[in-house]
């Protein structure tokens, strides 16, 4: 009946209810448990404990991502306060197509959804095989289209 991602998912759940309550006591364990697992119960009846409603496929390999992700975050959060302040760094607002080698819709999300967390840039359209960037810049156009971030979202997704 119930799956691994099920267990999983109410592993998650409990772990952050735990976390972010911070209260040891027995009645509000158990409560945290029983709502962890009615939400699971609920998750399981609706069909969304799939690899795209939990995907825990991703879970290890995107510990090296992540950090990297913020990273990008940074520098694009550096250049785009640069060339508002500074007169002499223009802004040359660039869009296209940029490649998406994912193949899975969790993969392709994360994708999509780096783009848009990376200041300066705008996933606009998503097909299976490439997003339509709208950036605040030529170089941070170019950027995205030299695939960095394609590799890597590919390489957590499991595939190189």
């Amino acid at each position: 009946m119930f799956s691994a991602r099920s267990v999983s998912l109410f592993a998650v759940l409990y772990g952050v209810w735990l976390l972010l309550s911070g209260i040891w006591e027995p009645f509000f364990l158990i409560s945290g448990a029983v709502a962890s697992l009615l939400v699971v119960i609920v998750a399981h009846r609706m069909d969304v404990i799939d690899g795209e409603g939990h995907p825990v496929q991703l879970s290890w390999r995107a510990l090296t991502y992540f950090p990297w992700l913020i990273w990008q975050i940074v520098k694009s959060n550096v250049d785009v306060a640069r060339r508002i302040v500074s007169p002499r760094l223009t802004i040359e607002p660039a869009d296209g197509w940029v490649e998406a080698s994912q193949r899975s819709t969790a993969g392709l999300v994360t994708f999509a959804n780096s783009i848009t967390l990376t200041p300066g840039t705008v996933s606009m359209t998503v097909h299976e095989d490439r997003i339509h960037v709208h950036a605040l810049s030529k170089a941070g156009f170019d950027d995205l289209q030299a695939g960095e971030m394609n590799r890597r979202v590919t390489q957590m997704e499991g595939r190189r």
